[in-house]
């Protein structure tokens, strides 16, 4: 009995170890995003010359790489193992952002999209460490470990922007060159971090009891459907309004840098806070429900964002779009997990992942030229066609879900 408490308790302090590095890890590669959003729009604006349409290029170069990462993640680790990945992602984020800032340099516009990108492969090989941390735990310590890096988000969306506002102008007269210079020693700590980690090595789980279903048999049903189309739309309006909130802001209203990017930090603050009961809510209320709640906030940030343009008009805008992606989102994606099989996952999910992420990397490319041509009140219309939608999806599901537990 005392050798098997005593083996429970060195697996936990190994467990506890390597999530504390995980999650540490996590606040600081989760910082480059934040920063990337509330500048990356702008720079790209200085850069162009009379036509701005193609301003949030840039950022939709970031989401391209973002999706590529999580691909490229799953190869790396594969050959590479899941540490030193994590480690090659860090090193991708470094270079990125040294290009990003050497473009800002030559005042090169394309040549900045891909330091974007490369900073974006970063993000996506990061999206993995969630499931390392799951991984690295005993089953009774797995939501815990998982809720200890979405906690890690809190310390990005502070770090990130702040780290934006004070070294924007440290290479003046170059403008945002010392933002994308800072992230360098950023990402470069992040692979010190990771070389203690030690994570063990995943293996495959019980044999299937029954085969595999067709892809196409999945994707087709309407559980599965709604999920996707939910949790896609309510991310592809995040990414939509928060490329096209910092343009508003400073080019469209006059207002400072510094507080786009506040607006910036307080949304993600919004995205990730929730996460520490977001689950709590969908076992008491139903994940249904949640997603339905998160759908009806994002109506809510178009009603504030279109009620004028005032600072607190921005500000509370976008803190309503990050508590109601953080809602929709999770909420969808639970709705996708409970479509499948555990031996089917790793085809649906890649094939979600793929839509999801080519869907949020138009949306971040047609926010600039949204901007504009039409302008930030248009922006805030764009969310109610797609949020009714996706409303009337959910509750057909919570009516059927419903009517099969009556019979």
């Amino acid at each position: 009995m005392d050798a098997g408490v005593d083996g429970l308790q060195a697996q936990m302090r190994t467990a506890r170890r390597s999530v504390g590095l995980l999650a540490a890890t996590q606040a600081i590669l989760g910082s480059g995003p934040p920063l990337v959003f509330a500048l990356g729009g702008l720079a790209g604006y200085e850069l162009l010359g009379e036509d701005k349409s193609l301003s949030t290029a840039p950022l939709t170069g970031f989401n391209i790489g973002m999706a590529a990462g999580a691909v490229a993640v799953a190869v790396a680790s594969r050959f590479l193992g899941r540490k030193s990945s994590f480690m090659l992602g860090s090193i991708l984020g470094a270079l990125g952002a040294a290009i990003a800032a050497i473009a800002l340099f030559q005042s090169n516009f394309w040549l900045f999209a891909l330091g974007l990108l490369m900073v974006g492969l970063c993000n996506g090989f990061s999206q993995k460490i969630r499931f390392a941390a799951a991984d690295a735990s005993p089953s009774f310590y797995k939501p815990k470990a998982i809720s200890w890096i979405l906690g890690a988000g809190i310390v990005s969306a502070v770090l990130g922007p702040q780290l934006a506002i004070w070294s924007k102008d440290l290479l003046a007269p170059v403008l945002f060159a010392g933002a994308f210079v800072a992230l360098i020693p950023l990402y470069l700590v992040a692979v010190a971090m990771l070389s203690p980690l030690k994570l063990p090595e995943t293996t495959g789980g019980p044999a299937a009891a029954a085969p595999a279903r067709p892809l196409a048999e999945i994707v087709v049903s309407r559980r599965f459907l709604t999920g996707m189309i939910c949790g896609i739309a309510s991310y592809a309006l995040m990414t939509f309004m928060m490329t096209g909130a910092p343009l508003a802001m400073v080019i469209g209203c006059g207002f400072p840098s510094e507080l786009a990017t506040l607006g910036i930090q307080w949304h993600v603050i919004g995205m990730f806070a929730p996460s520490f009961f977001t689950g709590m809510l969908i076992s008491r209320f139903g994940v249904e429900k949640i997603v339905a709640a998160g759908l009806v906030v994002l109506m809510g940030c178009a009603v504030v964002a279109h009620m004028g343009i005032e600072l607190w008009n921005f500000w509370a805008a976008l803190v309503l779009l990050g508590i109601g992606w953080n809602f929709a989102f999770i909420g969808s994606t639970a709705i996708v997990a409970s479509s499948y099989r555990p031996h089917e996952a790793d085809k649906v999910q890649g094939f979600h992942d793929i839509i999801l992420f080519t869907t949020v990397a138009l949306s971040s490319f047609s926010s600039g030229k949204v901007f504009t041509a039409y302008g930030w009140s248009f922006m805030n219309l764009v969310i109610w066609p797609v949020t009714v939608v996706c409303l009337g999806l959910v509750l057909a599901l919570m009516f059927k879900s419903s009517s099969a537990k009556s019979v």
